[in-house]
């Protein structure tokens, strides 16, 4: 009998693993607590709207497109400001051209009024008043770079200085010049009247 009792009998003998297994209130509401922390953490480092982001770039656009237009307009205004200076001292070099000139060669107007004021001159007093009021139009004309063109026989024909007026025998080498009829004239470099001259013929 204390057999089949013993087999009938259910195990009464508590396991010691099964109370582990079981959660605990606290352990629910931390799991809670965790999921929701988790849920927060996922949704603050989800993206932001694309509207807004595009409606952000298009405010930054905006703005970069007013300060170039604005830096356009200040550049536009200084290079008209500049044209206009550059034309304003165009037109003063135009107009005052021939000041530093004229203040030269008041000099010699000064020379022969003077030397016409004198009554009673004799020749050579008229000559050397020429000779004299000469030297002063030759300098003037130096220092406003008027440089006279007036090549010694001899001299090679140069077809950019020169102006043949015509052709003569002559022993000298051909194609050189002969005489000067009328001297010629530079300005900075450049021909301001050529030099009427006599050339040799080809031999």
């Amino acid at each position: 009998m204390s057999d089949s009792n013993s087999q009938n009998t259910p195990n009464q003998t508590p396991n010691p693993g099964a109370a582990s297994v079981m959660p605990t209130a606290e352990a629910l509401a931390a799991a809670a607590a965790a999921m929701g922390t988790d849920t927060q953490t996922q949704q603050a480092s989800a993206p932001q709207d694309p509207l807004t982001d595009a409606q952000a770039e298009l405010a930054n656009v905006k703005a970069q497109n007013a300060t170039l237009a604005d830096q356009y307009l200040r550049a536009q205004a200084d290079v008209q400001n500049a044209r206009r200076r550059a034309d304003e001292e165009i037109s003063k070099a135009r107009k005052f051209a021939v000041e530093g000139f004229a203040d030269s060669l008041l000099p010699v107007l000064d020379s022969l009024e003077a030397g016409l004021a004198i009554q009673n001159v004799t020749p050579e007093q008229l000559r050397e008043g020429a000779e004299a009021t000469l030297r002063q139009l030759k300098s003037a004309l130096e220092r406003n770079k008027v440089i006279e063109i007036n090549p010694a026989a001899g001299t090679k024909f140069d077809p950019h200085h020169h102006q043949a007026i015509s052709v003569v025998p002559a022993e000298q080498e051909a194609n050189t010049v002969v005489t000067v009829l009328q001297k010629g004239f530079l300005i900075a470099d450049r021909v301001l009247r050529p030099a009427l001259v006599t050339v040799t013929a080809p031999k």
